[in-house]
């Protein structure tokens, strides 16, 4: 009898318990959403305005790339009486040679007979070299005297300049004039059907002072 009389009182707080649930299951996400410290998705709102400023026609054709890897310990003296500012970076670059093909002029194709195709192609040129910063990080620093950031910022650009020295005493430019050669006589030669010579364009000495 007792535990008859238990369940029957224990039935209407298991209704209202259930009932309860169901509620819950309703509006609780509604609840949540009003909630102001409740833990919601983040809002972000953008705005942009995106113009186009310029461009720019490409012709240069990439013949060969070199990547480089370099330890550079840059020195500053910035006060007389005070120890030099130092910075060491461990830095990755890179360097493009390519030949600009929108220097190509008609007078640089020439026909001769039925058999051959002259081509006097623009000299190669180092297109870009910089440093891949994804590559590169600051090993250490030294007197900076709260001026580290400017101090890296001028190793970074020295170490961009020894990118370009080092691509050009390495022989870029000779490489990108033999890979040229690789890659243009065939594809003239499939396009023409002739034999293909290639040549560079001569370059015109700079014009004196008048006397």
């Amino acid at each position: 009898m007792n535990l008859i009389r238990l369940a029957r009182r224990s039935l209407p707080l298991l209704f209202l318990a259930g009932l309860g649930w169901l509620l819950w299951k309703k509006i609780g996400p509604t609840l949540s959403s009003l909630n102001p410290l409740g833990i919601n998705e983040p809002q972000v709102t953008v705005t942009h305005n995106t113009v186009l400023t310029q461009v720019e026609a490409l012709g240069r054709l990439e013949l060969v790339r070199y990547y480089f890897r370099d330890v550079v310990e840059y020195k500053r003296r910035t006060y007389r009486f005070l120890p030099e500012s130092k910075v060491a970076l461990i830095v990755g670059g890179e360097a493009v040679g390519c030949i600009d093909l929108r220097k190509l002029k008609p007078q640089d194709v020439v026909l001769e007979g039925d058999s051959v195709v002259r081509v006097a192609l623009p000299p190669p040129e180092l297109c870009t070299f910089q440093i891949n910063h994804n590559q590169s990080r600051v090993y250490n620093t030294e007197n900076g005297f709260f001026q580290d950031a400017e101090l890296v910022d001028e190793g970074y650009k020295y170490a961009e300049a020894q990118v370009r020295n080092a691509a050009l005493q390495s022989g870029i430019l000779a490489e990108t004039q033999h890979n040229a050669e690789q890659i243009l006589v065939p594809l003239l030669r499939s396009l023409t059907g002739r034999h293909v010579v290639l040549g560079q364009q001569l370059s015109l000495p700079a014009a004196g002072p008048k006397q």
